[in-house]
């Protein structure tokens, strides 16, 4: 690091990507920009002419004048370019979602936590000003207890091939409300509509069921006559509303309506909405500024790893009920089908120890620290692996 000034790195120099190139160059931490299409990279190096625009990945994350790396590829390539950008030593930023798996995404917090780096999901909302300062109402009791939560994302476009509407507009609903809720749900439940192509959703509706009784739903949809972005948090004491396409000094409204009991009847008492401040700033450019704090501080994100893999985990359940016509999914019961591996219980495994998903250890074998397995391994009886030893995917170790 030279000065003390983090050196960052964007990877993607496409719709998103030019938007970290340019508050990364405007708090004065550009340093690269990468992109496999060298034609991509050339109105970069025309704005940023001091700044270095590659084409090769491995030789970015091997370079010791870049610090962090800021991910904004698409989706099916963020495990890969974060896994070796924190394996060659780097902090990572990456845009939403971490990972398409769940086991990916574990694989990726374990070795940020080895490499002791920094590892951060781009949850652009949970550094939006309005939606901190209702984080801070809600803390100091303003809504009182709260009771449901939904979101609203919708627009027409901007239409999408390589995911749906769930992965590409949910994850930051989920987090936010994730967020609020302070726990996970038991229940996920999601219905949709595929109507621009047979197998990606264009609609989708998810619903959330807490163990404290809270109940939250998110309706996404890029086939909508108008663009919303709504988030309603309804408290028994008042009633917040977060709308991201309004003026500065509507976005964060508060609605102190309550219900009144006559001779056992409830009367709604309506009030006028009250606009709460809040600084105006571009929650992206909060966002570049905390993942170069953290770097700094070596403090943990406010959306780290474990904090991806939660939102990751809904989506999950999400997607799997969206294939069974709308089944309620037990996030317990899914995480029992879905264990990361399998080891008997007569195995050792060590601290610091990464292992891929559908990979079986049988009896007493021991994998010793700092050792790497990846998925669908078959670990024969007896065997001792490490350490930090690395195994490829689909290996069979005899006894």
């Amino acid at each position: 690091m030279k000065n003390n000034k983090p050196r960052i790195a964007v990877v993607g120099a496409g719709y998103w990507g030019k938007n970290l190139v340019r508050n990364y160059a405007e708090l004065g931490h550009l340093s690269a920009v990468c992109d496999s299409n060298a034609k991509a990279l050339k109105p970069f190096g025309d704005s940023y002419p001091d700044v270095p625009c590659v084409t090769s990945f491995q030789e970015l994350v091997k370079s010791k004048d870049i610090d962090g790396v800021a991910i904004a590829a698409p989706a099916e390539m963020h495990f890969y370019l974060a896994r070796e950008a924190l394996l060659s030593g780097k902090d990572v930023f990456v845009e939403k979602p971490l990972a398409l798996s769940l086991s990916d995404a574990h694989e990726l917090k374990a070795i940020a936590e080895k490499q002791e780096r920094i590892l951060m999901v781009g949850h652009l909302l949970q550094y939006h000003s309005a939606f901190i300062r209702l984080k801070e109402l809600i803390r100091k009791g303003e809504l009182g207890r709260i009771h449901y939560i939904y979101s609203n994302r919708l627009s027409f476009g901007k239409i999408r091939r390589e995911e749906d509407i769930l992965w590409s507009f949910a994850p930051h609903d989920i987090s936010m409300i994730l967020c609020l809720a302070q726990e996970e749900p038991e229940t996920v439940m999601a219905t949709g509509g595929n109507y621009l192509h047979k197998k990606i959703a264009d609609v989708t509706t998810t619903h959330l069921e807490f163990p404290s009784g809270l109940k939250a739903h998110v309706f996404v949809s890029w086939l909508h006559p108008f663009k919303e972005q709504t988030l309603v948090v309804v408290g028994e004491r008042n009633m917040a509303v977060f709308r991201d396409t309004v003026p500065w000094a509507e976005k964060l409204l508060l609605y102190p309506h309550n219900i009144s009991w006559h001779n056992g009847v409830p009367v709604p008492d309506k009030k006028e909405a009250t606009q709460v401040e809040v600084e105006q700033s571009e929650p992206l450019k909060a966002e570049c500024s905390h993942f170069i704090q953290c770097i700094l501080s070596r403090k943990s994100p406010v959306t780290d790893a474990q904090e991806g893999i939660n939102v990751l985990r809904i989506l999950k359940a999400s997607q799997d009920s969206l294939l069974n016509n709308g089944k309620k999914i037990s996030l317990k019961e899914m995480l029992k089908k879905q264990d990361i591996f399998s080891a008997h219980e007569t195995s050792f495994i060590d601290e610091e120890v990464t292992i891929g998903a559908g990979t079986t250890i049988w009896h007493f074998s021991h994998v010793l620290k700092g050792s790497r397995i990846g998925r669908n391994c078959s670990i024969g009886q007896n065997v001792v692996i490490g350490p930090d030893a690395v195994i490829g995917d689909g290996c069979k170790i005899q006894n």
